[in-house]
C-alpha cells in the first residue's frame, strides 16, 4: 500500500487550490441548464436521501457539477478518478471544501495510488456506484468470485485484509451501478453474459442523450483540442487515420475532416466500414494506412490496434493518440521494445526512435481529451450528467425490482433530457396530433 489510509476523508494535491476550482465550476454550470434543473428538484425531493455512491469518473468541472447535483439530492459521495491523467486539481480541492464530498484524485498519479484511490471509494461502503469504465464493479465482482489474484495491488491488499463476511457485506451492500462508457458497457454485458453480476446495471452510455451527443460532439472537438494543445499541429493538411468508426470515431473524422484534414478511417466491422466509406472518408486496413498518416487516433475500445508492424512502417515524425478509454489501444510496450531511444520533448510528448525516425506518442496513450485538455464542453455533458442523475434516482426508485443485468433507461428519460435542452438552446419541435397518433398506432387505415 501507499500508506495512505482508506478511511481518510479525502486525498488531494493541494486544498489551497479551491478558489479557482469554484470558479470553473460555476463557468461550466452556465452551460448545464438540464443538470440545473434537476438539481432543483434534486434539492426539493431529496430523492438519494440516506445513500452513499462511489464514483469512478473523470475529475473535472462537468463531474464536479454533477457531484453537487448528487449531494442536493441528499447522498454522502466518493470520487476517485477513472484515469491517472484526467483529475482537475483545483476541482477536486473545490468539491472537498465546499460540498463535502470524498474525493481521492490527483492528476499525474502513479499506478499504486490510482488503485489506492480506488480501494478507498470502494471502503466508502457506498449504496451505489457509478462507473466510468467499469473498474468499481469489476473489482467488486472479482471480490464476490473470491479472484483475489485478480485485483490489483492495493485493492487486493484491502480485501484480503477483510473478513469473508465484510467482503460478502460490501458487495452486497450495492443495489445497482451506471456506466458511462462503451468500453465500459462492454465489460459489463461480458460479466451478464457469464452470469456473474450481483446488481443491475443502468448503462447511460446507451441512452441516446449521451451517445449520440458526448460520443460523437463532444469526443470530436474535445479530442481535436487535446492534440492542438499538446502539439500545436496544424490539422489542414495533414493526413488524419482515425482508428473505429463508432459514434467516438464518428466524431473525431467528421471534426478532423472540418479542419481540412485528409482523414481515412480503419474498420474491423464490415457495416461500419461501409457506413464511413458512404460518408466519404478513404477506409483501409490499418496496415495501409500506418504508412500514409501524419496523426494517428484510436478510439475503439479494444486492444493492441496500432502494433509494432504498423509503428514499424510509419514515417518519420508520426502522431499517435488514444481517445479510447484505456490507453491499451496502443501497443507501446511493442513500440517501447523496438525503440533505440526514448524521451520526453515537450509536455505530454514522448519520442520513439524506430530505424532513425521518430513516433510521437500523446498523453501516455491515454485519454488525449482528458490529459491535454478539459475533456468534453459542459454543454455536451449536461446530458451525459443529467442521464447519471437520473439513472441513480431510477436505481432507488426500482431498487429490488430490476435483475442483475445490464439495462437501459426508459425512453421518456431520453425524450425528457432532450426536450429540456431544446427549451434551454431556444428550439422547438412539432408534436403528433390527435389524428396522427391515430395513424401510427393503426394498421387498417389505407393509402
Amino acid at each position: 500500500m501507499t500508506g495512505i489510509a482508506l478511511d481518510a476523508p479525502h486525498h488531494i494535491l493541494d486544498l489551497t487550490l479551491a478558489d479557482e476550482g469554484k470558479r470553473r465550476t460555476e463557468w461550466a454550470e452556465r452551460s448545464m441548464p438540464v443538470l440545473r434543473q434537476i438539481r432543483a428538484r434534486f434539492a426539493a425531493e431529496r430523492p438519494l436521501a440516506g445513500r452513499r455512491l462511489s464514483c469512478c469518473l473523470h475529475v473535472t468541472t462537468e463531474t464536479a457539477n454533477l457531484m453537487i447535483t448528487l449531494r442536493a439530492a441528499g447522498a454522502e459521495v466518493a470520487l476517485c478518478a477513472s484515469n491517472p491523467l484526467s483529475t482537475q486539481d483545483d476541482v477536486a480541492a473545490h468539491l472537498v471544501r465546499d460540498h463535502g464530498v470524498h474525493v481521492y484524485a490527483i492528476k499525474g498519479e502513479d499506478h499504486e495510488t490510482y488503485y489506492t484511490h480506488l480501494a478507498q471509494a470502494l471502503a466508502f461502503g457506498p449504496d451505489l456506484t457509478q462507473d466510468d469504465g467499469a473498474d468499481l464493479v469489476g473489482a467488486l465482482m472479482m471480490t464476490a468470485l473470491g479472484r483475489l489474484e485478480d485485483l490489483s495491488g492495493p485493492i487486493r491488499a484491502m480485501v484480503e485484509a477483510m473478513s469473508a463476511e465484510e467482503r460478502t457485506a460490501m458487495v452486497s451492500r450495492v443495489k445497482g451501478s451506471t456506466e458511462e462508457t462503451t468500453t465500459g458497457v462492454i465489460r459489463l454485458k461480458a460479466m451478464a453474459k457469464e452470469g456473474i453480476l450481483r446488481f443491475p446495471i443502468l448503462a447511460v452510455n446507451d441512452s441516446r442523450t449521451k451517445h449520440m451527443f458526448d460520443n460523437r460532439y463532444g469526443t470530436g472537438q474535445s479530442t481535436l483540442d487535446g492534440i492542438i494543445r499538446a502539439t500545436n499541429m496544424l490539422i489542414a493538411g495533414s493526413t488524419t487515420v482515425v482508428a473505429g468508426y463508432g459514434w467516438c470515431g464518428r466524431g473525431l473524422a467528421m471534426r478532423a475532416r472540418g479542419a481540412g484534414a485528409t482523414v481515412i478511417v480503419t474498420e474491423v466491422d464490415a457495416v461500419a466500414a461501409l457506413e464511413a466509406k458512404m460518408d466519404g472518408f478513404e477506409v483501409m486496413t490499418m496496415a495501409e494506412a500506418a504508412t500514409r498518416g501524419d496523426l494517428f487516433c484510436t478510439l475503439t475500445g479494444n486492444m493492441h490496434v496500432i502494433r509494432p508492424e504498423h509503428f514499424a512502417v510509419m514515417k518519420d515524425g508520426a502522431i499517435i493518440c488514444n481517445s479510447g478509454h484505456f490507453n491499451i489501444e496502443l501497443d507501446l510496450e511493442g513500440l517501447a521494445a523496438m525503440s533505440s531511444a526514448r524521451s520526453d520533448v515537450r509536455d505530454f510528448v514522448e519520442e520513439f526512435v524506430v530505424n532513425g525516425r521518430r513516433i510521437l506518442v500523446l498523453a501516455e496513450g491515454r485519454l488525449i481529451n482528458l490529459a491535454a485538455a478539459e475533456g468534453h464542453p459542459a454543454s455536451v455533458m449536461d446530458m451525459s450528467f443529467a442521464n447519471q442523475a437520473l439513472a441513480a434516482e431510477y436505481l432507488v426508485r426500482h431498487a429490488g425490482t430490476l435483475e442483475n443485468a445490464v439495462h437501459r433507461l426508459p425512453p421518456e428519460v431520453d425524450t425528457e433530457i432532450a426536450t429540456l435542452k431544446m427549451a434551454a438552446m431556444g428550439a422547438a419541435f412539432d408534436v403528433l396530433t390527435p389524428e396522427q397518433t391515430k395513424y401510427l398506432a393503426s394498421w387498417d387505415s389505407g393509402t
